[in-house]
């Protein structure tokens, strides 16, 4: 009896810990967020990020400076989640699994960085060698301001953008599915 009495109590005090720590995660200042698109054959993108407020900051070029590595949030890196093979505009494979995003935000253009390093906190950027992709993105100014960080999709049939904005800007990058039905003559 004693013995399900303390497996019991341990359960209860095991899952106020994990309540707790739902609770503050989702009580921080950059609270987390999610971004997920779907392709019309079933893949999946799916991004998990914190979304940190402008709290009347200038962000770009002050707090996020540019030309240097950005954890693209806040808090813990950027995750990036594809359940298939996708390309990049560019024509870059991005296997399925699991990534970390960077971003180098600059005023006319973006590198988005595809990381395979996982679990990462953010910065500093120590991971070069793990890079899978570095993809340009293109970026305009914005006339309303965004005060929370956001990444979103717009998914067109074969096709996600995802967007990033916050302060002014807008940077953006398409992901494509892969086409595994071509044709290919030896």
């Amino acid at each position: 009896m004693l013995k399900k009495s303390a497996l019991a109590y341990l359960f209860l005090v095991f899952t106020g810990l994990i309540s707790c720590a739902q609770k503050i995660e989702s009580e921080r200042p950059s609270p987390p967020a999610q971004a997920r698109c779907e392709f019309s054959s079933g893949k999946t993108i799916t991004v998990g990020y914190s979304s940190p407020r402008m709290k009347g900051r200038q962000i770009f070029g002050e707090l996020v400076p540019y030309g240097e590595v950005w954890r693209t949030g806040a808090n813990e890196a950027t995750t990036f989640v594809a359940n298939e093979t996708l390309m990049t505009v560019g024509g870059v494979n991005i296997p399925a699994g699991t990534y970390t995003i960077f971003t180098v935000p600059d005023r006319d253009n973006w590198i988005l960085i595809i990381n395979k390093h996982t679990n990462e906190w953010g910065i500093p950027y120590k991971y070069q060698s793990e890079e899978l992709v570095r993809v340009p993105m293109s970026v305009a100014r914005v006339a309303s301001t965004v005060e929370n960080f956001t990444i979103s999709f717009d998914p067109t049939g074969e096709s996600c953008t995802m967007n990033m904005g916050w302060e002014n800007t807008q940077a953006w990058v398409e992901f494509t599915e892969k086409n595994t039905d071509l044709f290919v003559s030896d």
